[in-house]
């Protein structure tokens, strides 16, 4: 089972994103489960959002404690949720950032593996504001191979109607971007 936990502030689509890639996992024929974690925060507040994806049925119904990977739509959670303080050993980070690989893990001592996109500029150039769950997924499935790209389609047609074609190019605009650590460090 893939266990994935995302980092996002109120507003920026951690919750949608979650939903999305859960939709497309079914599509394909896996099993998904997908929540949020949240009280009555406010646009901007820190959210988590929790996606579980397998081949067989999955009978876990409690948060993820020790995720496989965590995707952090704001670096600036770093420092305020210390998101992969209990990634598992051999997890992997996918990190919003406009930093190289060697300046991520000087900055915030990560001693995991990680996958880099400047998802903020992607989604300017291409969706004109800076809303950045499409693009993460992006990234996301660059680092992971999860799912297919083709398999977000109909979720995103689904879920922004007529800006569908906008968050795939900007998902597939990551996914080229995106730069995945081979190794740890």
């Amino acid at each position: 089972m893939l266990e994935i936990r995302f980092h996002g502030r109120g507003g920026q689509g951690a919750v949608t994103s979650v939903e999305l890639l859960a939709l497309a996992a079914i599509n394909e024929g896996k099993f998904a489960q997908g929540f949020p974690s949240f009280g009555p925060e406010r646009r901007g507040a820190p959210v988590l959002a929790f996606l579980r994806i397998d081949d067989h049925p999955i009978r876990l119904r409690c948060k993820i404690e020790s995720p496989d990977v965590v995707v952090i739509l704001d670096p600036s959670l770093i420092r305020i949720q210390k998101p992969a303080a209990d990634l598992k050993k051999d997890g992997l980070i996918v990190l919003n950032t406009n930093k190289t690989l060697a300046e991520v893990h000087q900055q915030y001592g990560f001693t995991h593996r990680l996958a880099l996109v400047d998802a903020d500029t992607i989604a300017r150039e291409v969706l004109g504001v800076p809303i950045t769950n499409t693009t993460m997924l992006g990234a996301l499935i660059r680092a992971t191979g999860v799912v297919s790209l083709d398999s977000l389609w109909h979720p995103l047609k689904e879920r922004f109607g007529p800006l569908a074609a906008k968050n795939f190019d900007a998902m597939k605009e990551a996914y080229e971007r995106t730069v995945v650590e081979e190794t740890r460090p």
